[in-house]
């Protein structure tokens, strides 16, 4: 008996084994950069979406083939099929989805699932349940096996090559599947070929129970299609979603790398800060202590910056900066650390194997940044004072290094600047006692010995006064009261200044908010602010929360920025005086006339007043210059609608001239030396 085969079945069993093809090749992609749960459940739906795809290209084959009598299939049996297929299908996808795929692997799998696939064929054939039944041609039989073997072992081999593949991985695989359904295909009807009908042949499955083969053919095509199509759809959504998870995680490890960059480097020359500074200085002592080596701790400080800077400028000074920093970073080596502590402070680390070494780099520093810096058509120059300290020879801790090459660069300023001194045991006790009184001062915050002074400020016109100015004081229990130029240049050294400007303020409003309940509700309060301190991103916050704290309007509030705290970064500047002004604080421009300002850029800022430099009023009623300074600052101050508080006022001389001059605001010695709250309040109470 022969049979006869529908050529559109026939097409389109080879289209489901393609799309099949595709599919698994997609799933080996998916499973092989998978791990874990996710791994397993890409196993599992992998294996039935090729499973499926295979066995139902092997049942529309069957069915693009017709017998001349009627035909059914035995549920039992395709089913077992159907199972053998997607076995074997899960294990060709853990084997592709392997690190390696040696060649034993790859034919011992290639032959257990080229037999899973053939035993699939040929159980789907028994399925018909023929009488008498199927006879195979062994040779045919034979090549089918061949085949199944050979098309198994291609299959895997490009599955695994494909696995992983990114560039054109839709084409390859469109490819491959070609190749891969084109070779099944063939198994199939290789297989059909070996089989023959004996004249006579019922088929059994069609009597009775067996499913009958239109239903059979609905049935596999719609399944097949949908099951593929979803695993395709989820394949393609996955990997949507992956490149985006990718896209986010890039993204996401860019900025946290812009963030570990900005935390750990000077913003204007990239250079490490304070921070990454201390981090390296701790490893080359951990390296220094395994390997026993010497390493030098260099401070350096500029000579004449600060005189450049106040005459043309800090944009002017920030470019030496950065100029002066690509040359030294020029003579280091790549291991080297050349640091930024802030301002004109720079600290270099590097190993040596004796003094000598160090003074070497010593002089190349000094040689190249005493070298003439050409600015916007302007040639400046400045010079370096070095300070150097040796590990272990001088200190062998990181706080100690730092303390003692600070002590040695002090040393070289006051022996003339321009060069270098190392670090010797007559500097200790300064170096110790900076150091002692340091660690002294982080303590001293909690151990409430800082207090603070309150200095009071009156109009000019002669009326009473109007409030204070909040000066700290460091009342220390071995050395006594000492002033702010003892321990503020540490505090600002160290860092240590941001905690105590804090504490400064908190303690300033706390006390303004006692004399308002006390009836003197009119008066206000003066706090300075350091530059870390007006840099701080916490600064609008840090104010706001006071302010809340102790119930205080802002405008009792005053915060004085020197001029030349304002002018370092003009812009930046003025974003945060902004949002101070927009809280209703009061900005005073603080020491005006002993910096650099633009008009242009004074003009702009929302300061409330401008206080005077002491400077000009010492010597206000001898010196010409000096009154013309303070008579133009006061013009301008009114041209801006400004407020103008003149302090140093030491005599009554002083204050009659400033009050006809047309000042508004004056404090000093002569009209009250900074006291305690509880002696200002007397005096206050007592005037």
């Amino acid at each position: 008996m022969t049979g006869t085969y529908s050529q559109s079945l026939v097409v389109f069993s080879l289209l489901v084994a393609i799309l099949a093809s595709y599919t698994a090749l997609d799933m080996a992609g998916r499973l092989a950069s998978t791990q874990g749960r996710v791994a397993r459940w890409w196993l599992a739906g992998g294996a039935i979406a090729m499973g499926l795809g295979i066995w139902s290209m092997h049942f529309i084959g069957m069915l693009a083939f017709h017998l001349p009598i009627p035909v059914g299939y035995d549920l039992g049996i395709t089913l077992f099929s159907l199972a053998v297929s997607v076995g074997a299908s899960a294990y060709a996808l853990w084997l592709v989805s392997r690190p390696a795929l040696p060649w034993a692997r790859l034919v011992a799998g290639a032959v257990l699932m080229g037999l899973g696939i053939a035993a699939m064929h040929y159980l789907g054939m028994s399925a018909l349940r023929m009488q008498p039944g199927i006879d195979y041609d062994p040779l045919w039989f034979t090549v089918s096996l061949l085949i199944a073997i050979t098309a198994a072992g291609a299959a895997l081999w490009i599955a695994f090559r494909l696995r992983l593949e990114q560039r054109r991985a839709m084409q390859l695989r469109g490819l491959a599947s070609v190749l891969m359904g084109l070779a099944i295909v063939g198994m199939h009807y290789t297989g059909m070929a070996a089989a023959s009908f004996p004249p006579g042949s019922v088929c059994g499955a069609a009597i009775g129970e067996g499913i009958d083969s239109k239903w059979l053919a609905v049935l596999v095509i719609v399944t097949t299609l949908a099951t593929l199509g979803i695993a395709l759809l989820a394949s393609v959504f996955d990997r949507q979603m992956r490149t985006r998870t990718g896209m986010l995680a890039d993204s996401l490890a860019h900025a946290n790398e812009k963030l570990l960059q900005a935390a750990l480097h000077d913003p204007l020359t990239q250079l490490p800060n304070r921070m990454l500074l201390q981090d390296r200085i701790e490893q080359a002592i951990e390296k220094a202590k395994r390997r026993q080596f010497s390493f030098a701790v260099m401070f350096c400080d500029l000579d004449g910056f600060k005189a450049i800077n106040d005459a043309y400028g800090h944009q002017l000074g920030d470019k030496l900066l950065i100029q002066m920093s690509e040359r030294v970073s020029a003579l280091l080596r790549s291991h080297d650390t050349f640091a930024r502590l802030g301002g004109d402070e720079f600290v270099i680390v590097f190993q040596v194997d004796d003094p000598e070494d160090a003074a070497v780099v010593a002089e190349r520093i000094i040689a190249s940044v005493g070298e003439p810096f050409l600015i916007d058509a302007l040639e400046l120059q400045v010079t370096a004072s070095l300070g150097i300290a040796l590990y272990p020879a001088d200190a062998t801790t990181e706080r100690e290094l730092m303390a003692h090459a600070d002590a040695a660069m002090y040393h070289t300023k006051d022996a003339g600047r321009n060069g270098y001194t190392f670090f010797t045991e007559s500097m200790h006790v300064s170096a110790n006692r900076q150091l002692k009184l340091l660690q002294e001062l982080r303590r001293a915050i909690h151990r409430n010995e800082l207090v603070l002074h309150y200095q009071p400020k009156f109009p000019a016109s002669g009326q009473p006064l109007i409030g204070a100015e909040a000066l700290v004081r460091w009342q220390h229990p071995e050395l006594g009261l000492l002033g702010p130029d003892t321990f503020i240049p540490l505090a600002e050294r160290s860092g240590l200044i941001l905690p105590l400007g804090d504490w400064v303020l908190d303690r300033a409003c706390a006390q303004l908010r006692q004399w308002h309940d006390a009836g003197h509700d009119d008066w206000s309060m003066a706090v300075n602010l350091s530059p870390l301190q007006f840099a701080s991103s916490t600064l609008l916050d840090t104010v706001t929360r006071t302010l809340e704290r102790h119930g205080l309007a802002p405008q009792h509030l005053t915060l004085e920025v020197t001029e030349t705290t304002a002018m370092k970064d003009v812009e930046a500047s003025l974003q945060i005086l902004h949002g101070l002004t927009a809280m209703g604080v009061n900005i005073s421009i603080d020491d005006f006339g002993t910096g650099y300002s633009s008009l242009l850029y004074l003009k702009r800022m929302p300061a409330t007043e401008l206080k005077i430099d002491r400077a000009f009023v010492h010597d206000l009623e001898d010196n010409a210059e000096d009154a013309a300074i303070v008579s133009s600052i006061i013009a301008l101050g009114r041209s801006l609608q400004l407020q103008i508080v003149a302090e140093g006022v030491e005599t009554d001389g002083q204050r009659q001239y400033l009050s006809d001059l047309g000042c508004d605001l004056l404090q000093g010695y002569h009209l009250g030396r900074p006291v305690g709250a509880e002696e200002f309040l007397r005096l206050a109470q007592a005037a």
